[in-house]
């Protein structure tokens, strides 16, 4: 019989790391995007020469592609392979798209300003109710269709004000 002691188990333990990965930081270089791209590293320099790419340079020089950039390169990669586009008309799809991104850019600010402009109007107007202690009635409020002029009543002290009435 072996007395041996207690047995050790090991604990192994693991440390979950969580980061935000920049999506357009350059981090892969050309080898490696082409790998990720399934391209040639040839290919990319050309995609670059053509506009259709623009990597980040490290201070050495060196090529640095981002997350954003490899997704580009797939994109660019479906056009050609899968839908027949030659690069002339990747060129037009990628900056027809720019455009369309830039005006959604474009419109979300413009809602922005009509809401923020909306609230501060809205806060003038019940501001304005307070002051005064009554009611505000929309301009052209009895002047609608839908309401006969006799039911209209005016107060007393608008009568006077009124010429004709």
């Amino acid at each position: 019989m072996s007395t041996s002691g207690p047995r050790r188990t090991k604990v192994v333990r693991t440390t979950r790391v969580e980061t935000e990965i920049d999506r357009e930081r350059g981090v892969f270089m050309i080898s490696v995007a082409a790998e990720l791209a399934e391209m040639h590293p040839q290919t990319l320099r050309m995609y670059e020469a053509r506009g259709l790419i623009q990597p980040k340079r490290s201070p050495k020089n060196t090529r640095l592609y981002s997350h954003e950039d490899v997704e580009r390169l797939r994109r660019i990669q479906e056009m050609t392979g899968e839908q027949g586009l030659n690069l002339a008309g990747v060129e037009t799809v990628l900056e027809l798209e720019d455009r369309l991104e830039a005006m959604r850019a474009e419109l979300r600010a413009m809602r922005e300003r009509t809401e923020k402009m909306e609230r501060h109007m809205n806060a003038q107007i019940e501001q304005t109710r307070r002051s005064l202690r009554a009611e505000l009635v929309p301009y052209g409020a009895y002047e609608s269709k839908d309401i006969p002029p006799s039911t209209v009543r005016i107060p007393i002290e608008d009568r006077r004000r009124r010429p004709g009435a």
